[in-house]
């Protein structure tokens, strides 16, 4: 015990024999970064490294993380967009370059095509003459929180959960300090789930995926505990402080329980509730954003105070991500956020400050005990697989609730919903305000690829994809396949087209069709009146198609306005996401409708849009109104209203009947010019 401690710094921290407690050691510092292409990202990530940065977290962009190449049909507009592209081990290369992988931690931001990240991840590190055994990190690895409010799912659950499987089981042999799952409920209260939705849910899953990998098995009994001491977590935190400290305390103390009633295992370091954050992106505002550094703190402090249910790694969003995408200063104020918290503050050098506090364990209590009958509802439904249904009805319900809410100003916005008078923000003005990606980058990426396939060896391709093939029907472990197939240099869209004619591809459920009406409480009587007038002056019921573009899984928004649309009274036709613009426009004239609205918040929506609006009036759709909604700048609404939009709705919209309102009289004006 007398032994002397170091913090990060390498400063001696605390001696036990003097008394003084020893100060702990930081979280891992994050930022969630990647765009445009591999080598500015590089540049980006050493940037940020150099700034005190002690960990990476990658953002993909849509098609990597879809498993398409970056010039198929679907990645038309999204390339580069949300994250980096990353089509072959070459890209990976640059991505990393300079980068001792050896020495790092990696978090990558990836669930469908996990696998194939990870073993390009691997394939690299051969080649940088790193041990596997040496490498630290994370991949997201969460399939069904993807069907629940992500959308960037490729393959139905089962095939899903055994591609989890396999990276597990190659993790435990070959990767064993990398966490190869990473149950995520961030996306879960990004989707409106309440603490109670959030616990519960990330829990099931956690044991959906525990339990799969024990009957496959391929890990023996007396090592089990250490897959389950592998399983990582990564959650969010909103601003109600008291309820989200509480809610962390009941995470570790909920998953102490199931490691050893349902799993049997005995050693506490591998019962520990080990969690990564990104604190709350949906709470972020696009009114006053200058605001949004003091939730982001606040969210922060959430996940930090209590020593006993602290995050290991913390990622933060930056001040105006609800204008677009954020600049390396913006990123680089959130970082020193943490740094300031970590090292200027004795945070550290304290127990934890909650222990003993009556309100603190009766609300942790409360939370235990609502998450466990959530658990066993789920349960008795035949677990997370069978429930998925169920939890993406309740929500789509969850958020329909904190929408109105908001609408109502029963919950007080800041700058939004209330104290709406505001000075101009010097922070948001001009240009640069936000990075924009350059629209070329989609362009130089595809010509890359196009020269990466045209100079690779072809037989080695294919003899790899063949072993792959054969791994994948004879049900064996698919990483080490996936590995030589990095390395013969076989594409992410090689790799997943491979993969879905194999396990075939999954529409998961929208949740609309199931989720109750929100009746009288939202207000809805003079739209519902407006809706009835012009179903009878159209001779049929109003028409209104909600469509997502592209590949912008983020469906939250489009759900909302949907629900809202069929409780006014209207009919919709909403079929989900992933769909091409094509297939859009094939909707609208198939259906007959009235008005049809995008939902795109990918960064895609001028080129999408553009698409969209050309197939219209091709076909002679250009009488019906076209709507759009996303993170939208300015510049960009402008260029939209330009190309035929008749409204552009950004997240400061937030009065959904008066978007209903305004809709009804766009179809009505159309059909008096008629």
């Amino acid at each position: 015990m007398g032994e002397k401690l170091k913090d990060t710094t390498g400063k001696q921290s605390g001696d036990a024999a003097t008394g003084k407690v020893p100060r702990d050691r930081p979280w891992i510092f994050r930022t969630y970064a990647g765009h445009s292409t591999a080598a500015k990202s590089n540049e980006l990530y050493r940037k940020n490294l150099s700034k005190g940065q002690t960990g990476l977290s990658i953002a993909f962009d849509l098609p990597t993380q879809t498993g398409y190449d970056s010039d198929h049909e679907l990645a038309r507009g999204e390339v580069g967009k949300v994250g980096v592209p990353v089509s072959h081990i070459g890209d990976m290369r640059s991505l990393l370059d300079g980068i001792p992988l050896d020495q790092m931690n990696t978090s990558m931001t990836i669930n469908a095509t996990a696998a194939w990240l990870l073993s390009l991840y691997v394939a690299v590190a051969d080649e940088q003459g790193a041990p596997r055994t040496s490498l630290t990190g994370t991949i997201q690895n969460d399939i069904i929180k993807e069907y629940l409010s992500r959308g960037t799912y490729v393959f139905p659950p089962e095939p899903s959960l055994r591609l989890i499987k396999d990276t597990i089981v190659f993790s435990y042999a070959q990767v064993p300090k990398w966490n190869p799952t990473n149950v995520c409920s961030y996306h879960l209260q990004e989707a409106g789930a309440t603490p109670v939705q959030e616990l519960a849910y990330a829990l099931a899953t956690a044991i959906a995926v525990l339990d799969t990998v024990k009957a496959s098995g391929e890990v023996p009994a007396d090592d089990f505990a250490t897959v389950v001491g592998r399983v990582s977590f990564f959650v969010n935190a909103g601003l109600r402080f008291v309820t989200e400290i509480s809610k962390m305390r009941a995470f570790t103390e909920l998953w102490y329980e199931i490691t050893e009633k349902r799993y049997g295992v005995k050693d506490e370091k591998f019962r520990r509730f080990r969690y990564g954050v990104q604190v709350n992106s949906l709470g972020l505002t696009e009114p006053q954003p200058e605001n949004n550094v003091y939730r982001i703190l606040i969210e922060m402090l959430a996940v930090t105070l209590s020593k006993n249910a602290r995050a290991r790694a913390v990622q933060l969003p930056a001040w105006n991500e609800a204008l677009g995408l954020p600049r390396p200063w913006d990123q680089q104020w959130s970082l020193r956020m943490q740094q300031i918290l970590a090292y200027e503050t004795d945070l550290l050098e304290y127990g934890d400050i909650f222990d003993g506090s009556t309100e603190i364990a009766r609300k942790v209590a409360e939370l235990k005990d609502e998450a466990r009958a959530e658990l066993e509802t789920i349960e008795k439904m035949g677990g997370a697989v069978d429930a998925i249904d169920y939890m993406k009805r309740r929500l789509v319900e969850s958020n329909t609730e904190r929408l109105r809410g908001i609408e109502t100003g029963e919950q007080i916005v800041v700058g939004v919903n209330r104290w709406t008078e505001t000075e101009p923000s010097p922070l948001s003005a001009g240009e640069g305000a936000i990075q924009v990606i350059d629209p070329a980058v989609e362009a130089q990426q595809v010509e890359r690829l196009k020269a990466w396939r045209a100079n690779r060896d072809g037989k080695a391709v294919k003899a790899a994809l063949a072993e792959l093939e054969a791994a994948a029907r004879e049900g064996r472990n698919v990483m080490e396949p996936s590995i030589a197939c990095a390395k013969a240099g076989v594409t992410t869209g090689e790799w997943g087209g491979l993969l879905r004619t194999i396990f075939g591809e999954y529409r998961a459920p929208t949740g609309v069709a199931q989720a109750g009406p929100q009746g009288e409480r939202s207000g809805l009587e003079d739209v519902r009146s407006q809706v009835e007038m012009a179903s009878e002056k159209l001779d049929r019921r109003l028409k209104f198609l909600v469509g997502k573009p592209g590949l912008d899984g983020h469906s939250n928004g489009a759900e909302q306005i949907a629900v809202r649309a069929r409780d006014c009274g209207m009919e919709v036709v909403y079929e989900g996401i992933r769909l091409t613009p094509a297939q859009i426009v094939r909707a609208a004239l198939d259906e007959s409708v009235h008005v049809v609205g995008l939902s795109i918040l990918s960064g895609s929506h001028v080129p999408l849009v553009k698409e969209v609006m050309d197939r219209m009036r091709a076909e002679g759709l250009d009488d019906i109104p076209v709507v759009v909604g996303g993170i939208i700048p300015p510049e960009d609404a402008k260029a939209l209203k330009a190309m035929g939009v008749a409204a552009v709705y950004t997240p400061k919209d937030f009065q959904l009947n008066d978007i209903m309102a305004d809709i009804v009289k766009l179809v009505m004006g159309v059909a008096k010019a008629a």
